[in-house]
């Protein structure tokens, strides 16, 4: 499934997005405010733009989070109610 994701994204020439990988996380740097837990980096672009002009290649360790604000949210709302 993510090398369908990734061909996908490779035939469009666009990145992978970030804002959706579970190791993706916001820094308190303001000179580096992206930061990806999994390859143990922070820059100043998302971490698979940075990836891919260092390597050529588009990022191998993307791993859509779980569960979104949204989801969330509604599950949260289902609890209460």
């Amino acid at each position: 499934m993510i090398f369908k994701f990734i061909i996908i994204m490779k035939t469009k020439n666009q990145h992978i997005n970030c804002y959706l990988c579970k190791y993706y996380y916001v820094t308190w740097n303001k000179k580096f405010p992206h930061g990806c837990r999994a390859m143990g980096f922070k820059s100043r672009v998302l971490p698979s733009i940075e990836v891919y002009k260092h390597s050529g290649i588009y990022c191998l360790l993307f791993n859509q989070k779980n569960n979104t604000r949204k989801e969330k949210l509604k599950k949260n709302k289902d609890i209460i109610a």
